[in-house]
């Protein structure tokens, strides 16, 4: 396969290259920039973390399980390429000046999150740092070295490089880098065995960490039409290349709490490349959009060739590790419904931060006059796929609207979920939650309690 880009402000062209070579193993063993660390290897920790500049704006990214194809036509700034000792740049001088940095292992990834987010005038440190999981330093000297950044100037390169990128080279397209979903559906219809990476945040782990062979593969993030919010006069349609961070900041205006769930969704270098059909194609038990799509009455838009078919979300999930995805078939759209709605999500982590669900209830009752006129209840972690409470549903509909009816139809939990035992709950945990959840969501839309973690709705 055949890349372009920029790295540190040289051009780069590599010729027939390994599609499944990660930009880390790239820079610290081919051109010896060892600056970036590997630390887990999966995207958690941070210490790889890299800037990448593109027409889309400038984002922090996990170089471990970043493929060396999803930066064709990028820009690439490494620990090196931000600054270097005889002319540090103000992050790097502001975490020596203010003792930031102790071993100095995690300091690059931390020096290009504060200058990605630096770049974008994203003063929220606690959000964009939690991706930067060590602290052998405490907290305080490192958010006081990215608070000395808000003032300074950006970076003299940054235009530098978006000026070459203008003049990079254009590679020619290949099926195995469609520039539309025109194109990804006829490669699709040719060669139905092709594995689709969007932002690689879980295939990624499938390269460095069980050592698989992903056969023929497709890079999707140059299918630039995949990537549009576009709104009808009946829908929001969110194309399946939305970037997880690019959604978030969609639904702050539209759908808030939607927009709350999703800042704990893993990390800012994490959210800015994993995308909304990842979560969804990938048909994980545990993923936290769907359960709130689905509360939100949410539709699949899939496709095959010239033709499509819309579906239930819920539909979408048959058993786990098995979904309603025919050969040749891929995932085009989620279709958000325009119309009111009174959605609440509830994660329950052992961390705020990058943590996967014990479960995670998503809760959107209709109520007209004191009496449940409608329910949508969706969780995670409840079952061997995202799953609707229907007989919850069902027992709330046409019931009062208070605490006593949540009471008493606890039992229909259990007729709903058979939830299993593992690290992170016990099944009768998990069931205990769902039902404290729902008496949660009671009190949270009416007001009697509200609880607050870090400025967000819990």
């Amino acid at each position: 396969m055949n890349i372009s880009f920029l790295l540190n402000g040289e051009r780069v062209h590599l010729s027939n290259s390994n599609p499944t070579a990660t930009l880390l193993t790239y820079l610290r063993e081919t051109r010896g920039l060892t600056g970036t660390k590997e630390g887990c290897n999966e995207g958690d920790c941070g210490a790889c973390t890299v800037v990448v500049i593109d027409d889309a704006g400038v984002r922090a990214l996990n170089a471990c399980i970043l493929f060396l194809p999803q930066l064709d036509g990028k820009a690439v700034r490494t620990v090196e390429g931000i600054g270097d000792v005889a002319s540090p740049s103000p992050a790097q001088k502001a975490m020596v000046d203010l003792h930031g940095s102790q071993c100095g292992f995690c300091t690059p990834g931390f020096i290009a999150s504060m200058t990605a987010a630096h770049i974008n005038g994203d003063n929220d440190h606690d959000t964009t740092l939690a991706g930067n999981l060590c602290r052998c330093t405490g907290y305080q000297p490192i958010f006081d070295a990215a608070r000395a950044m808000e003032t300074v100037p950006r970076p003299d390169w940054l235009e530098q490089d978006r000026q070459a990128l203008r003049a990079l080279p254009t590679q020619q397209p290949t099926m195995a880098q469609p520039r539309s979903s025109e194109a990804l559906a006829a490669l699709l219809m040719e060669q139905p065995q092709t594995r689709l990476i969007a932002g690689a945040t879980d295939v990624g782990l499938w390269v460095t960490k069980q050592f698989r062979d992903l056969g023929a593969v497709a890079f999707l993030n140059q299918a630039s039409d995949l990537a549009e919010i576009a709104e009808t006069q009946t829908d929001w349609q969110i194309g399946a290349m939305v970037t997880i961070e690019t959604l978030r900041l969609w639904a702050v205006e539209h759908i808030p709490a939607f927009a709350e769930l999703l800042q704990r969704y893993a990390s800012t270098q994490i959210r800015m490349a994993a995308t909304i059909g990842g979560n969804i194609a990938n048909g994980s038990p545990i993923g936290d959009a769907p359960p709130a799509l689905i509360a939100l009455g949410a539709q699949l838009q899939l496709r095959r060739g010239a033709t499509r078919r819309v579906i239930a979300l819920e539909d979408y999930f048959i058993d786990y590790g098995k979904q309603d995805l025919q050969p040749s078939e891929f995932v085009e759209a989620v279709l958000i419904p325009k119309r009111p709605h009174a959605l609440r999500c509830y994660k329950l982590t052992k961390r705020f931060d990058q943590d996967i669900s014990a479960v995670l209830g998503c809760f959107n009752l209709s109520i007209d006059k004191g009496v449940i006129t409608d329910a949508r209840i969706a969780f995670g972690g409840m079952a061997g796929v995202p799953k609707r409470a229907a007989h919850v549903e069902r027992a709330l509909i046409g019931r009062d609207w208070s605490a006593d009816t949540f009471a008493e139809i606890s039992a229909e939990w259990a007729q709903d979920y058979a939830p299993l035992s593992d690290m992170r709950a016990s099944a009768a945990y998990r069931l205990r939650a769902a039902q404290n959840l729902s008496l949660r969501y009671f009190h949270d839309l009416s007001g009697t309690v509200e609880t607050t973690v870090k400025g967000v709705r819990a």
